[in-house]
């Protein structure tokens, strides 16, 4: 069971939730089972007379009881609805309510892809407590994070909810983000459920089109897909969202073997499952279900618990379905059960409603900002510093150019997918590098261009401040005229480009990964005025910067940073911290290549990369787990415990890292094997373990490793199960994932 569920109290947690399940009617056990957004601003739209969406909703609550509410985050508003729920229902049985809690509340993080390129699970797990000691202290008793959907098409927008492209990160982050929202106790007024989705492949869409069907292979799914979901159910994940697609023909949402006999019966997980938006009355417009009662009673009986629904359940059939047999009582009480669980754990039969004092309090909280601005500073990532440009010397500096509409765009430095957000405070990049230059350096801002649009709208861009104004009597070329005259008057020019946070994320998926708009000529012409430049890249996926990385000296990733993203960025432009992230994926020289990734298995004439495109080249711009820092580092040769160890023992390798340089600095040490022969052909390399640890100038530090079946072992489609061959490895460590296998270790029988 989870940690959160297995305690000292789990005998009257139990006596409770069945006590209460002895005394409920069938219809009273399938309201627990609907979840529904409630659409206030909806009161006025109802047409002919019929009742609207939040009456709808209310006249369920007081009618037989609500599992769950979401998109709620007005405490006074959420008091107001538990109580009607309370008072309603005949035993007084709370809801849950939900929220996408994705990167923090009102203090904002910078997004999940940006915290996992920290490789830092400590600063991931401080900001998910950050975030759910928010959404707690608003009435939100549930995230619907993290995404652990593995992305291996940037072209797909919700690339940036996850970890990139790899497993065993993808792992770890998911264990951090789940211990940081649920802490260890889930009655404490500062945690939240952790609500993993979307179980599973979600993030392998065809063309990386949102919601499109994923195609993928058992091993893919054992290997690739589901190795994040295990290590956050090992993590404690008290929910689990399944997914809106089709899975090798089967809607997830309705697949009993991806819901029970993998989720439960392999992965071990005892929560319970939550639909995603819709996805149960989905299975009837998936042409998979004859009409929403079947859809309700596949659902179900596959392992949903849960229906996420706008508006006419699926689930409101499952009276019905219990009636003739469709749908067992048993099966019923057990998703129940799992629900009323959950609630009675929170303690919200003790602890219902918001104490709104508090709450008022725990959102201005300084320490949160603090978090924010250090997981920004440990986010962002060095892509290049030719000649060491970076970091800039404040003292040999009388002037600065911030150029680019990203700049000083605050919804823009927040980054998609938030809605408690607080604009006033936010920190923009010209923000920060304004405070920290001080008067003695001329800072001056220059636009350039105008903000680039979606070619299409989006169901997102209603939402207040979403979509980018166009600025009045805008004149295009004289504005790109004047940022190159101001950088080219200025000592540096820090150029801002990427992506406007409306064109990633959930529904904003791209055909291409070319800079946006006019960017890429400003880009051009600034660096053609011969002052030197540095780009910060604000996004959340990789972006076409093939000209830039061969033009421009000092390159940053600053992704989307969040609240206090200025002050972060401007720490690091200046050397008050140094780079340290790395990439959570493979980079790629044009969407062309897409998809393209660091563990790909050895292939027909494996010496002949040139011939993969005849036009383009067929490595990545930047490797997996590429970043620079201002310190120099290098390698000891491994260390290895062992040359050789039998099936199921474990070696420990080690190795040391010098900072050469004058700076202290971070480095991200990165384990990577490559199996030569088994029962399956395995991956070129894999990531099984990485540290990242601080080292000063002129020191080294000495980093330990364990590999052993969890490491060694994989899924393969000859034995239809996990195997650990008796086989040789090839080992490296180093800095990212181009590091040279040069060790070597044996596994015998």
């Amino acid at each position: 069971m989870t940690q959160q569920i297995q305690s000292a109290s789990d005998e009257a947690v139990r006596e409770r939730v069945e006590s209460l399940l002895a005394e409920m009617t069938v219809a009273e056990k399938a309201g627990q089972l609907t979840q529904y957004f409630y659409m206030g601003f909806m009161r006025d739209q109802a047409k002919d007379g019929a009742p609207s969406q939040p009456e709808m909703v209310e006249a369920a609550m007081t009618r037989s009881g609500v599992g769950s509410l979401l998109f709620l985050m007005d405490p006074a508003e959420i008091n107001r609805l538990q109580r009607m729920t309370i008072e309603g229902n005949r035993l007084g049985i709370p809801a849950l309510v939900g929220f996408d809690v994705i990167h923090g509340f009102r203090t904002v993080l910078p997004v999940p892809l940006a915290m996992a390129a920290s490789w830092d699970p400590a600063v991931i797990e401080q900001g998910q407590a950050v975030a759910g000691r928010e959404a707690r202290a608003v009435g939100i008793h549930w995230a619907f994070s993290p995404m652990v959907d593995i992305a291996r098409d940037p072209r797909w927008g919700r690339i940036i909810e996850g970890a990139g492209e790899d497993p065993y990160l993808g792992g770890k982050v998911a264990a951090a983000q789940v211990r940081g929202f649920q802490g260890s106790d889930l009655s404490s007024p500062d945690n939240v459920i952790a609500g993993p989705k979307h179980f599973a492949g979600y993030g392998a869409a065809l063309g990386g089109r949102d919601y499109d069907e994923s195609n993928i292979s058992d091993a893919e799914l054992w290997n690739i897909y589901f190795p994040p979901f295990k290590a956050a159910i090992d993590a404690g994940a008290a929910n689990i969202m399944s997914a809106y697609m089709d899975l090798n023909g089967v809607p997830a949402a309705g697949n009993r073997w991806l819901l029970t006999e993998v989720l439960r019966d392999s992965l071990g997980f005892e929560g319970f499952v939550v639909s995603d938006a819709q996805a149960v009355h989905d299975l009837f417009t998936h042409h998979f279900a004859a009409d929403l009662a079947d859809a309700g009673a596949r659902a179900l009986n596959a392992g949903n618990d849960m229906e996420m629904t706008f508006v006419d359940p699926a689930f409101d059939h499952l009276v019905a379905a219990v009636e003739d047999g469709r749908v067992s009582i048993e099966t019923l009480d057990t998703s129940v059960r799992r629900v009323l669980t959950a609630k009675v754990r929170l303690g919200l039969f003790e602890n219902p409603y918001v104490d709104e004092a508090r709450a008022a309090e725990v959102l201005v909280d300084p320490a949160h900002r603090q978090v924010a601005k250090t997981a920004a500073q440990r986010s962002a990532v060095l892509l290049r510093n030719e000649g060491e440009l970076l970091p800039l010397a404040a003292d040999e500096l009388s002037s600065v150019a911030v150029i680019g509409p990203l700049a000083d765009s605050p919804r823009d430095t927040l980054g998609p997918w938030i809605f408690d957000y607080d604009l006033a405070e936010t920190v923009t990049i010209l923000d920060g590098i304004k405070a920290r230059a001080g008067e003695g350096i001329d800072v001056q801002y220059a636009p350039g261009i105008r903000p680039a649009f979606r070619t299409f709208p989006s169901m997102f861009d209603a939402w207040p401040n979403n979509t980018p104004e166009d600025p009045a009597d805008f004149d295009d070329d004289a504005e790109l005229a004047k940022a190159v005259e101001l950088a080219r008057a200025s000592d540096v020019a820090v150029l801002v480009a990427g992506e406007w946070q409306n064109m990633i994320g959930e529904g904003a998926s791209r055909s291409s990964l070319e800079l946006p708009g006019r960017q890429l000529e400003l880009i051009q012409a600034v660096v053609a005025t011969g002052t030197p430049v540095v780009l910060l890249v604000m996004n959340g996926r990789p972006l076409d910067l093939r000209w830039p990385a061969e033009n421009v000296p000092a390159i940053l990733d600053i992704w989307y940073p969040g609240s206090q993203g200025g002050k972060a960025v401007a720490a690091l432009l200046f050397g008050d911290d140094s780079p340290g992230g790395k990439l959570p994926f493979t980079w790629p020289r044009t969407g062309g290549q897409v998809p393209i990734i660091y563990n790909y298995t050895r292939s027909h004439k494996p010496n002949d990369q040139w011939r993969r495109y005849w036009d383009e080249e067929s490595t990545p711009l930047y490797a997996f787990g590429h970043g620079l820092s201002y310190g120099s580092f290098s390698y000891s040769a491994p260390t290895l415990s062992s040359e050789s160890i039998a099936v199921g023992e474990t070696l420990t390798v080690s190795v040391t890292v010098a900072n050469e340089g004058s700076r202290a600095a971070d480095e991200v040490v990165q384990l990577y094997i490559h199996q030569r022969y088994g029962t399956s052909s395995r991956p070129v390399r894999e990531l099984k373990g990485f540290q990242r640890v601080p080292v000063e100038a002129g020191a080294s530090a000495t980093v330990e490793f364990t590999l052993g079946p969890d490491e060694l072992s994989y899924w393969s489609a000859v034995t239809r199960d996990w195997v650990q061959d008796a086989t040789t490895f090839d080992l490296g460590v180093g800095g990212d994932s181009s590091v040279e296998l040069s060790s070597r270790f044996t596994v015998t029988a």
